[in-house]
């Protein structure tokens, strides 16, 4: 493979440490033609709201934006399966020319009659935002009617990136909860030693190990934001103590509004790798330190579930010491989970990148990163595809968009996307993490494959006597 020139709008977005001055733009629009790996504003607002396993979840618009939905996340449910059904109002061309709000109105009714949701969610595509359907006065006058929330969100694609449906979708959460908490009324009595875990999706079942640190350590966890979420709870949340917020990207600024209207206090944590789980655990004990009991049983679980764990990963290691990885993922706090847990297990990154990352978090992957490494904001598959090949990446990780990007390129493949169906989160988390990643690093298929620098150019010299037979 040639190497490619980048677009020359793109250059602020890509950095080589150790290679030039840092400064690095980001939190801008994707250039048009540069076809970014960035997700839209109404995949952001879903990513967030669809865990909500008791909720209806509605599209309005073309039945192309649902297909997208379709149970293709490992978001699982301890109970009501509704949110693994996608549903929409199929907006068709006449719809369009004449307005689709009957349509949308109509839908509700029957779908609420059938399924007994305890919320509605009515996510708002591209169409609807240039048609002008009134969207508001449809809820307003079916929750009227049926009494139970009916909540819009206004997620249209073209109003921005993935990071703008993140908002849409704490909006409509904070839509929710200031139902239970009216402004005239003070907010309500705190739950002692009590938490909502935010930003976290329970992929493959990681919300359920997760609650069982806390509430080993004694903490009472009010509600989750949202994985395996329930409408009750989290209408009932601004009764918490703390927000212990994960994917920073999604809901920070449900925790920002949070804490303006109920006080509640917010820290930033993250459950990847074995560092970074231990420190979110010690953060939530730290915080109620008047209860010394609570730090006694964190250190208990963090000193039991290390000494479980490091035997094992050094068995990985041995097999994965020097190896490199390139990582591209949607919010950069995940990524610096990463780059702590592939040192864990020995490995270079060469490669980091997010597709919402911040000035603030690109200054921190430029600290965590060794001389070298590529650095990537709102990347495309021809630079990715360039640097992968380029560093000779023996690991990508990223989601269900780079993994073509990977195999074509004859790279390993790890996902740590919604789509992935096993845990990777926590202590144990970190061994299947170990796992996976040693199985696809070791497989002996990719001797096979000519993902060397120069080698494909050799093999396909040394080949043709054999073809041309």
């Amino acid at each position: 493979m040639e190497s490619i020139s980048v677009l020359k709008a793109r250059q602020g977005q890509i950095f080589q440490k150790g290679s030039e001055k840092f400064d690095m733009t980001c939190e801008k629009k994707s250039l048009a033609g540069a076809v970014s790996q960035r997700a839209c504003v109404f995949c952001g607002s879903r990513v967030v709201l669809y865990p909500i396993a008791d909720a209806l979840h509605l599209i309005h618009g073309p039945i192309g934006c649902a297909s997208y939905t379709w149970d293709i996340r490992g978001a699982l449910s301890s109970g009501p399966q509704l949110h693994r059904m996608s549903f929409s109002t199929d907006l068709s061309e006449t719809d369009v020319v004449f307005g689709g709000e009957k349509k949308l109105e109509l839908a509700l009714y029957e779908l609420i009659e059938k399924y007994s949701p305890k919320a509605a969610f009515i996510y708002c595509t591209c169409i609807v935002g240039i048609i002008g359907d009134d969207v508001e006065a449809v809820c307003r006058r079916v929750e009227a009617r049926v009494n139970i929330p009916v909540i819009p969100v206004h997620s249209e694609g073209f109003k921005g990136t993935k990071k703008d449906g993140y908002k849409a979708a704490c909006d409509a959460l904070f839509n929710l909860i200031q139902r239970n908490n009216p402004k005239d009324i003070p907010s309500p009595e705190k739950i002692p030693l009590s938490i909502n875990i935010m930003g976290e999706f329970n992929i493959g079942g990681e919300t359920w190990i997760i609650k069982r640190y806390y509430e080993e350590m004694g903490i009472k966890v009010v509600s989750v934001f949202t994985g395996d979420g329930r409408v009750e709870e989290i209408a009932g949340s601004a009764r918490a103590c703390l927000n212990v917020v994960q994917c920073s990207g999604s809901v920070t600024e449900l925790a920002k509004m949070m804490e303006k209207a109920h006080g509640i206090p917010f820290i930033r944590v993250s459950y990847f790798g074995i560092e970074d789980t231990a420190d979110a655990l010690y953060q939530v004990a730290a915080f109620f330190d008047k209860d010394p009991s609570i730090l006694e049983k964190t250190q208990e679980i963090v000193r039991r579930e290390v000494n479980q764990i490091i035997p094992r990963l050094e068995t990985y290691k041995r097999d994965l010491a020097g190896k490199k990885a390139a990582i591209y993922v949607g919010g950069a706090f995940k990524a610096f989970s990463l780059i702590k847990a592939l040192k864990t297990l020995g490995m270079e990154v060469i490669l980091a990148g997010s597709q919402t990352g911040t000035p603030e978090d690109y200054e921190i992957l430029r600290e965590m990163c060794n001389d070298g490494t590529v650095i990537l904001d709102d990347a495309n598959p021809l630079e990715l595809a360039k640097y992968v090949i380029e560093k000779d990446a023996d690991l990508f990780i990223g989601g269900v968009k780079e993994r073509p990007i990977a195999y074509k390129m004859g790279v390993g493949f790890c996902d740590h996307n919604h789509e992935r169906k096993i845990p990777l989160a926590g202590f144990i988390g970190m061994e299947n993490f170990a796992k996976e990643v040693h199985e696809t690093v070791t497989s002996p298929i990719w001797d096979l494959v000519p993902r060397r620098a120069g080698k494909l150019r050799a093999d396909a010299v040394a080949l043709k006597p054999f073809l041309n037979k």
